[in-house]
């Protein structure tokens, strides 16, 4: 590697680091502030509210790297660009092309830490955050099962398969029991929510009781029933495919198929987390044109500016076309590579108009 490559890769890599350090910071300022409505339920402490924050920072930083990537390379490339280090560099002879093979590699520097973060550290402490927070809160509880959850709230043991939104499930099954621990009624709803006053909705809702040597059974639309179990508490060990890493999506994606079950959420994630990873050489690129082009002499709020809208614009097209594939029955890997399809056309747009 030239002395001028490990130059402009050490550049975007330090002012990547000092944008993401900032965003991380205000994340977990954000994050903590919301915790203060729990702080004192339970045995939840503060101290244990900024473990829980500490905690999800791994998570935080996989979700903002490609954010923090696109203004940390806008800002180091735009500092090199108003010192004429740039120009001195293609007055030299240094290519376009070279150029972007240098920001290519801080990409991929970028997404392997990507990859390390969202595949080993980020989903082992997020959960271990989450059943931190849930069990200081809810110490009465208890839980087991790798594949959905299984719940008990005093006679009462509640089993779901799937969660759809964060207070959704779907596949839930209610288990009653007396005072001497026997079964006195099954019933089973294809779907559930659950509001903020810990009423259950049951959809669909079927129940078989056990009473005097007989059974009786009841069937209805919808069910309301009370308890006192959260849809926070509920989403401990609920499968959630954004929070789980590519091989578990891949196992559970066989499964469904194996079981003609939908799969295409589980699908669209897989397809989005490899996607959001490949998109890191991209963001680093995109910087490029700015830099050599209409930024050249911008400040860096400016170029702070153009990142975060070039990044929330990232984001609201992934948030749309994640919401809208099914609707439109786009394939899901159409639907997890779009937005970083659309982001490699811009990029090649723009450095095809450098000069």
């Amino acid at each position: 590697m030239p002395i001028l490559g490990n130059y402009v890769i050490r550049t975007v890599l330090a002012y990547t680091a000092l944008v993401v350090l900032v965003l991380l910071a205000l994340g977990a300022l954000f994050l903590f502030i919301s915790q203060q409505d729990d702080i004192g339920t339970g045995g939840y402490t503060a101290s244990q509210a900024m473990l829980f924050v500490a905690l999800n920072l791994p998570s935080y930083l996989f979700q903002l790297l490609p954010v923090g990537a696109l203004i940390g390379a806008l800002l180091g490339l735009g500092n090199l660009a108003r010192g004429s280090e740039l120009v001195v560099m293609r007055a030299s002879g240094v290519t376009t092309a070279r150029m972007c093979l240098w920001l290519g590699l801080s990409g991929i520097i970028l997404g392997i830490v990507m990859l390390v973060l969202g595949e080993v550290v980020a989903p082992p402490l997020e959960k271990y955050a989450r059943q931190l927070k849930v069990f200081s809160k809810y110490d009465e509880f208890s839980f087991a099962g790798k594949r959905g959850t299984w719940v008990r709230d005093g006679d009462t043991i509640i089993s779901i398969e799937q969660q759809s939104a964060d207070a959704r499930y779907g596949g839930v099954q209610v288990f009653s029991f007396d005072g001497e621990r026997r079964l006195q009624s099954v019933g089973r709803a294809e779907s559930a929510s659950v509001d903020d006053g810990n009423r259950w909705l049951l959809e669909g809702y079927a129940e078989t009781r056990f009473a005097n040597g007989g059974t009786e059974s009841e069937r209805s639309d919808t069910k309301e029933v009370r308890s006192t179990l959260t849809a926070d508490f509920l989403g401990l060990a609920v499968v959630e495919p954004e929070t789980m890493r590519l091989r578990d999506l891949r196992a559970y994606i066989a499964h469904l198929q194996r079981n003609d079950l939908d799969s295409s959420p589980f699908e669209v994630a897989f397809w989005a987390r490899i996607a959001r990873v490949g998109a890191m050489l991209l963001v680093v690129v995109l910087a490029l044109p700015f830099a050599l082009g209409p930024m050249r002499t911008s400040g860096q709020g400016s170029r702070t500016v153009v990142g975060i809208l070039i990044g929330a614009g990232f984001v609201l097209v992934s948030q749309t076309l994640e919401n809208s594939g099914q609707l439109f029955d786009l394939p899901p890997w159409v639907v997890g590579w779009g937005p970083t399809a659309i982001l490699a056309a811009l990029t090649f747009v723009l450095l095809a108009r450098v000069r």
